[in-house]
């Protein structure tokens, strides 16, 4: 890593997991797929967010985070549009109805497995995409760790920002089976699963409206 101008790779490691484990929108929204749909949409849910912190990380490393910050015309546009995004998500999961099943309990509605894997995919990649927070924390964060006068600071950014990813989808990995395997006890308590839902949802609604009150730096 030396050869790349990346310093302090320890300390990097340490922060990255910290941050990692730290709450926020990313496992809010893993939680609630895990609970509402099982542990393979807690997984995608995952790995969609960690397609959209890669967006970040090549975004960092070739500018654009850089050009989101210099620009307030570009920030408030991705600002109300994450912010707008994050509050449907978090409506819809507080709109949510539950129906009888064939046994004796109920059951959340859940669209067909295919189907919604796929939006509990892109909606986990928009998450993290249309958040500014994320683009600007990646464009303060990366740069501490590397040289100023290196010569390949995009691939210590890239480097650095893989490293990141992975032991955050780690970490999400595990919080998604975590939350399925609750889950799977919750669902023979009538409508636990919809009130859960409801009370991501209202943190959803909260998460947006912060990013909306976000101001660049």
């Amino acid at each position: 890593m030396t050869m790349l101008g990346i310093h302090d790779l320890w300390l990097f490691i340490v922060s990255a997991v910290l941050v990692n484990i730290s709450p926020g929108p990313d496992s809010a929204y893993i939680v609630g797929r895990s609970l509402q749909l099982g542990w393979r949409a807690g997984m995608t849910a995952a790995l969609g967010i960690s397609c959209g912190c890669l967006v970040h990380v090549f975004g960092t490393a070739i500018g654009l985070s850089a050009l989101l910050m210099a620009s307030s015309v570009a920030f408030t546009v991705i600002k109300w549009v994450g912010a707008a995004y994050l509050c449907y998500i978090g409506i819809t999961m507080l709109l949510s109805r539950r129906e009888p099943s064939d046994g004796a309990t109920d059951v959340a509605v859940a669209p067909p497995p295919m189907l919604s894997l796929r939006q509990v995919f892109w909606q986990g990649v928009l998450t993290d995409v249309l958040n500014p927070k994320v683009a600007l924390f990646f464009l303060a964060f990366l740069p501490q760790f590397v040289n100023t006068d290196a010569p390949h600071k995009s691939l210590a950014f890239i480097a650095l920002g893989l490293m990141f990813i992975s032991t955050g989808t780690l970490w999400c990995f595990s919080i998604a089976a975590l939350a399925a395997r609750a889950a799977s006890r919750l669902r023979q308590s009538g409508g636990a699963l919809v009130w859960i839902n409801r009370a991501l949802g209202g943190v959803f609604v909260y998460l947006g409206v912060r990013i909306a009150a976000l101001q660049a730096r």
